[in-house]
């Protein structure tokens, strides 16, 4: 099995690797479907998916599709653990020899824990760091913005900021104010969001938008290395409804790393019925002082 169907709370989630089946397009892995029973559609673009590991970088290595969307092309296997648990296992990649582990975990009634595991086999990034990219594309929500607590760069004080771009890797990620690591490329490498930086700093490591009825949420348990990102026409179009579908995404960038030494960082996303800010924050500073 590529994929497995996971019914816990409110939530119905189909979880698998990166290969095709039915309407879902093969190179696309992480969490393909997530509907919540308040909702009649999921989340996520239909054909794609959320959470889903999109690019391994470094800034150097060719940008041909197979390299620059190595998560897409590699093997990669799904395990269902029990009736609420999954793992993903990418065998160390052709080009970068990144072996990789995400395990997703359904926690009623609208959780799903995220824990990804990664270690380099190879001296094989050549400019010294690891970059990693997770896109999730939103299906044509009224509002594609992302909204996090922070301010402009160089502004200590906290406000609620609303991330639209608008257009494709334009001011296309924001960093943690604390964020001081400069990402290097060779002269000729590809535009990407992950190069295009916004103005605005996230101070919290949580971000959340819109969907129908429903209020998304992304947390993090750091701010070292993660990167929000957002585009508002990476999932296509959706004709029907005459608009764009925006990607949701971050990033996780290690500045140095050592080979066979392992990496990780823990997250959970919400997909709960529509709330407020200040509901918000305590999903955050409810699960952060859990953790």
């Amino acid at each position: 099995m590529a994929h497995g169907t996971f019914r816990v709370g409110e939530l119905t989630a189909i979880i698998g690797d990166n290969t095709a089946h039915e309407q879902h397009r093969a190179g696309y892995n992480g969490i393909w479907s997530l509907r919540h029973d308040a909702c009649d559609s999921s989340i996520f673009v239909p054909t794609v998916a959320g959470w889903n590991l999109e690019h391994i970088f470094d800034g150097q290595a060719s940008d041909a599709q197979e390299v620059f969307f190595e998560p897409r092309h590699a093997p990669m296997t799904f395990r269902q653990i029990s009736e609420h648990e999954a793992e993903l296992h990418q065998p160390p990649t052709p080009t970068f020899f990144l072996e990789s582990w995400t395990r997703f975990t359904l926690v009623a009634p609208y959780y799903i824990d995220v824990e990804f595991r990664c270690v380099p086999r190879q001296h094989s990034f050549r400019r010294g760091y690891i970059g990693l990219f997770w896109a999730s594309y939103i299906n044509a929500p009224e509002d594609k913005s992302l909204y996090f607590m922070g301010n402009q760069a160089g502004q200590q004080s906290s406000l609620w900021m609303q991330f639209c771009t608008q257009r494709h890797d334009d001011e296309s990620t924001a960093l943690h104010r604390d964020d001081t690591f400069e990402l290097t490329f060779r002269d000729d490498y590809r535009d990407a969001l992950f190069r295009n930086l916004s103005p605005m700093r996230y101070h919290l490591p949580l971000c959340y938008g819109l969907f129908e009825n429903l209020t998304w949420i992304m947390m993090f348990d750091r701010t070292e290395g993660i990167r929000l990102s957002h585009s508002p026409s990476g999932g296509g179009v959706t004709p029907e409804r005459q608009t764009t579908n925006p990607a949701w995404d971050f990033q996780f960038i290690l500045p140095e790393y050592a080979v066979n030494q392992e990496y990780s960082f823990r997250a959970r996303a919400v997909l709960r019925p529509r709330c407020s800010r200040d509901e918000v924050l305590a999903e955050y500073q409810w699960w952060h002082g859990e953790n």
